[in-house]
């Protein structure tokens, strides 16, 4: 009984070695169990990484607006920040010689999408060279994020309609493109149409219903009593247009009624303010 014992001891590790055997001698067994371990580990630690991401950011949308709370400028001095960026990068295209202007602006829509793009991104010398801008006074940085490094990507502008969902950062529902109409609909919100209430980076929205591109839009560069917007004109009937910057006063003052930016004038929408400064005065 005991040498019967003894065998089945000695087949047993027979067969275990055997087995051992016909793993090693298999061509890439040891390095696609090794993969296959790896993968799990990477695949663990990718998803720790996002997860980190996600908790870094506010994934909320706290006034509905379709604007995710990790954009909007909580604090002051940022939203201070955003306002001089802003307007300083648009005063400057007006300037500067026609053949400088960057060649993205074309009408009013594009030079808010410009400065707004611009005034968000990391302003260091690279960024001067780059823009050719001139600062002889910097204004501070924001702080709280800088383009396009959010979850959103290169993705700026709200397109679609709807609140915002963590969806939202891969369907399309943010874009490098809106017209004059999806950023006063999609990405600004309605302050008031009393013009002494906009701030310096703040919008004034039209609506010409008699021209073949219907939406207009101005910046408010400065406030008070020697108030400034800065604007593009647009093409007209085959001619490029011009980057105009004017004093409130005179456009109050504008030979044509619709452009006066007044109560009474139904062609004004109105002083619109971005999503992004939303919950601030």
């Amino acid at each position: 009984m005991r040498r019967r014992r003894v065998s089945l001891i000695a087949l047993f590790c027979l067969m275990v070695l055997g087995m051992l055997a016909l793993c090693l001698c298999r061509p890439g067994t040891a390095a696609r169990q090794l993969l296959h371990f790896r993968g799990q580990a990477s695949a663990h630690a990718t998803a720790k990484a996002v997860a980190g991401s996600r908790g870094a950011f506010a994934w909320g949308d706290r006034f509905a607006d379709g604007t995710p709370d990790f954009l909007r400028l909580a604090d002051p001095a940022d939203q201070a920040a955003f306002r001089r960026w802003f307007t300083l990068i648009a005063e400057f295209q007006t300037i500067r010689p026609p053949a400088e202007v960057p060649a993205e602006i074309t009408d009013c829509a594009s030079l808010l999408r410009y400065s707004y793009r611009e005034a968000l991104k990391r302003h260091d010398e690279g960024w001067l060279q780059a823009t050719g801008i001139q600062v002889s006074a910097p204004p501070g940085e924001i702080r709280a994020w800088h383009y396009p490094h959010s979850p959103l990507g290169t993705g700026l502008f709200r397109v679609q309609p709807g609140s915002f969902q963590p969806e939202d950062t891969s369907n399309g529902a943010f874009a490098q493109f809106a017209d004059a109409k999806t950023l006063v609909e999609r990405n600004a919100y309605f302050v008031g149409r009393d013009v002494r209430a906009a701030l310096p980076g703040d919008l004034l929205f039209y609506r010409q219903f008699d021209q073949s591109s219907s939406w207009h839009s101005m910046i408010v560069t400065r406030s008070g009593v020697a108030a400034v917007v800065v604007y593009d004109t647009g093409p007209d009937h085959r001619h490029p247009g011009e980057i105009r910057r004017v004093l409130l006063s005179e456009l109050l003052d504008h030979p044509e009624p619709q452009w006066r930016p007044l109560p009474g004038n139904p062609n004004f929408l109105g002083v619109y303010r971005w999503n992004i400064l939303r919950g601030t005065q």
